[in-house]
């Protein structure tokens, strides 16, 4: 069954164009506040420039009116190309300061693009963007003050104009974190899933493949000489394959209808939200299917047996799974001791056997020590999302050990 995705916000629903026609707005509320400044914003420090005809005030108003209009046209482009709208608004500013007007505005559309850089480009590019700007507001009080102005009142506007700087770069920045934080976790989500999909893969076939290769080979060196146990054998690997089958048959079904839910299993879920299609209940059946290969599992049940949560069973059984698997396929011994300890917070896992290293006879065994595939790095994962602990190595005394620890 299909997934419905959950509708994205409101702001990612909005198509490229109405952020388009949001950055012309604004371009056109920038010439607004332009023309109503050199309008209406003469002082004795910013006196009416000497360019504007006083004898024609229709032309000067039109005049205003371009300028103001020509000098707000790069703010249409602030969105695609932030970098060069900051180039140009900063030289307007200068040239407003030459003309005696009063820079303020330009001032507070570079804190805007400061916040707009600081979102979408690196974090060095977003800090240089901010000290150019007061670098060169601290130049433009320089040329223009003349010691009209007290120390103090320069300290009180450098800070004021500091902290809108601030201000911008950290909502811009905080912007790219939560951006770059979900598209993080939006990878370790499909890592995850992939990696619990092989997980998941492996230790359903390879147990399964072993037993067969196994079999088949058994049923290979003696279908001539002893056509009843070749037979046998070959039930064996048809009635192995047909529970793979099925199973493989089932994990597909579930992964299609399993909504997929993030990767949460160090909390106590489920990896995947995967449904547990075995777990320890189907021990007697791994014991009879490695019996036909020709190991033994002596079975150890310490503790009361009780119901344990699904997580817990099914990496339980996974990992005692192929530890019996490698025991098979690599130690060289018909024996192999298995160990379920149920204590009140933890389940204890231990697998042990006395192999004398791998043997090679025929197809039956594969080639190459415990632990040169994926087997134990994909128990270690599974036991680390459990929040448990594994250790897996050589005995001293001779074969292999798998011990595992899992909180319940």
């Amino acid at each position: 069954m299909d997934q419905v995705m959950p509708r994205p916000p409101w702001l990612r629903r909005l198509p490229s164009g109405v952020w388009t026609a949001t950055a012309w707005c604004a371009a056109a509320l920038f010439a607004v506040v332009l023309f109503a400044v050199v309008l209406f914003g003469t002082t004795a420090y910013h006196p009416t420039p000497p360019w504007q005809p006083h004898d024609a005030p229709l032309l000067g108003l039109a005049l205003q009116a371009a300028m103001a209009l020509v000098m707000a046209l790069p703010i249409g482009w602030a969105g695609r190309r932030p970098l060069p709208v900051f180039g140009v608004v900063l030289a307007e500013s200068v040239a407003a300061q030459v003309l005696t007007a009063r820079t303020w505005p330009f001032f507070l559309v570079m804190d805007c693009l400061v916040g707009h850089i600081a979102a979408t480009r690196p974090r060095r590019t977003a800090l240089a963007a901010g000290a150019v700007e007061l670098a060169a507001w601290i130049c433009q009080w320089m040329a223009v003050d003349q010691g009209r102005n007290t120390f103090s009142d320069f300290l009180s506007m450098l800070s004021a104009l500091a902290l809108t700087i601030a201000i911008a770069w950290l909502i811009g920045n905080s912007i790219r974190q939560q951006r770059d934080y979900g598209e993080a976790m939006r990878a370790h989500t499909v890592t995850a899933e992939r990696l619990r999909i092989a997980r998941e893969v492996h230790d359903m076939v390879a147990h399964s493949i072993g037993a067969i290769a196994i079999q088949a080979g058994a049923a290979s060196l003696v279908i001539d000489t002893q056509p009843a146990r070749a037979r046998s054998a070959l039930t064996a690997i048809e009635t192995t394959s047909r529970e793979t089958l099925a199973e493989l048959r089932r994990m597909l079904v579930s992964l299609r209808q399993a909504p997929a839910l993030p990767a949460t299993a160090s909390h106590g879920n489920r990896p995947g939200g995967l449904p547990s299609t075995t777990g320890l209940e189907a021990i007697d059946r791994l014991a009879e299917t490695t019996a036909d290969a020709g190991v033994r599992l002596d079975m150890q049940w310490l503790g009361e047996r009780r119901p344990l949560p699904p997580e817990v069973d099914l990496a339980a059984f996974r990992i005692i799974q192929e530890s019996v698997t490698n025991a098979v396929r690599h130690s060289g011994s018909d024996r192999c001791r298995v160990s379920v300890e149920y204590r009140d917070d933890e389940l204890v896992l231990e697998i042990v056997d006395e192999g004398r290293g791998p043997v090679r006879t025929g197809a039956t065994r594969a080639p190459g020590a415990p632990g040169t595939g994926y087997g134990i790095a994909g128990m270690r994962e599974r036991v680390g999302l459990l929040n448990g602990r594994f250790s897996a190595g050589a005995r001293p005394e001779g074969g292999f050990r798998v011990a595992a620890r899992l909180p319940v």
